[in-house]
């Protein structure tokens, strides 16, 4: 099979989580810089890391990468890269999107169309073309410049990947299901815990929970750029992995997994999402606000993306909302919980210094996932072979 260097991008403070998500996945981790792992694998890997990765944004296979500080050090350097391995005559290529820091150049539309320009100007002399169609499929290209330093990458998702595909409607200010995904990674719940999200909008932190207790991967349920690349990765290893997928799902799991939101409408549509999902009777969602949270259970689990007061006219009202999330969350008998927010006063008013805070970046706003760790339960006693 050929090989490939991959590159996963994922959120900024999350480069661990996706990190052990690879190596469990059985590959070797080249890089890991911020916002993204670099790592080996062939047309099996492609296919895989697209499929089971729970945290990544996309899978991009690196072309290649070189310095540039001038703008004709760019083009060369992009015409150099061996682009008729990948980009067939009637291919449809351009530069999707360039990400610039720390570097002299910066300016992502002239980035954008001087490697478009030497892109044409390479494959002209390979096919022998003064002119290109582009009416087959679609190549879109990635790069990132540090420290002048080029990266290009071939975008084998097309849609971000933390599009999973079932949700079809959302909240204002839904969470990213990727980003969802890495806050329950970065907790020890698993699926016969109890797992309540008091705020859950419209369901995709119980909705991800749920998938893991299942073990269904995240993208088996949609389509990816490079299932139309028969020339680089065969239409057989695609079918080979989503069968694999298949297979691993388990919906027999037996879960206490709850959503709860003050809005009717919202339980309505994380229902809905669930149901799209498949895992809609692993889920108990209802109407309920978090003065309400309360659970007879012990060892239990609060994750959840509260209001930030992203809206000027909600600041007012957090310092009682997180009050109350804390004074709940003291009611439970050895419960943890694991809170992300953009609210910089959420410890005071939860009432509560968190054992741990970890800086996330959700998009470019700066949160905080503030975990506080409740007992772990006592061990289960072995059942002997009789």
């Amino acid at each position: 099979m050929r090989k490939f260097e991959l590159i996963a991008p994922c959120h900024f403070g999350l480069e661990s989580v996706l990190k052990k998500e690879i190596i469990d996945l059985g590959y070797d981790i080249t890089a890991v810089e911020d916002g993204r792992i670099t790592f080996f694998g062939d047309e099996e890997a492609l296919c895989r890391a697209n499929i089971f990765l729970r945290t990544a944004e996309r899978i991009l296979i690196k072309v290649g990468s070189f310095h540039a500080e001038t703008f004709d050090e760019l083009f060369e350097g992009t015409k150099k890269l061996p682009w008729e391995e990948y980009i067939p005559k009637d291919g449809k290529f351009w530069v999707a999107k360039a990400a610039s820091v720390k570097s002299k150049l910066f300016s992502p539309s002239d980035i954008q169309s001087i490697m478009k320009k030497a892109m044409v100007e390479k494959l002209k002399g390979s096919y022998g073309l003064d002119w290109f169609k582009e009416d087959g499929e679609s190549f879109p290209i990635r790069v990132f410049l540090m420290k002048d330093e080029v990266t290009v990458g071939l975008d084998s998702t097309g849609e971000s990947l933390h599009k999973r595909g079932y949700r079809k409607l959302t909240a204002k200010a839904p969470i990213a299901e990727n980003l969802a995904a890495a806050l329950i990674m970065l907790t020890p719940w698993h699926a016969d815990r109890i797992l309540v999200d008091p705020f859950c909008g419209s369901g995709t932190i119980p909705i991800e929970a749920a998938m893991m207790a299942a073990n269904m991967a995240p993208g088996m349920n949609r389509e990816f750029t490079a299932q139309n690349w028969d020339h680089i990765v065969g239409k057989k290893i695609w079918y080979d992995a989503m069968d694999e997928a298949n297979e691993m799902v388990d919906l027999s799991v037996e879960t206490d997994i709850q959503g709860y939101d003050l809005d009717p409408e919202m339980v309505s549509i994380a229902r809905a999402n669930a149901a799209l999902a498949g895992v809609d009777k692993l889920i108990h969602f209802q109407q309920r606000g978090v003065k309400d949270l309360s659970h007879a259970k012990k060892y239990g689990f609060i994750i959840t993306n509260p209001p930030y007061g992203e809206r000027l006219e909600d600041k007012a009202d957090l310092p009682e909302l997180y009050r109350i999330i804390g004074e709940r969350y003291s009611k439970l008998d050895a419960w943890s919980m694991y809170l992300i927010t953009a609210y910089e006063q959420a410890e005071r008013d939860i009432g509560k210094k968190a054992d741990k805070n970890r800086k996330i970046y959700n998009g470019m706003m700066k949160t905080y996932y503030y975990q506080f760790l409740g007992p772990k339960p006592p061990r289960r006693p072995r059942t002997e072979d009789k």
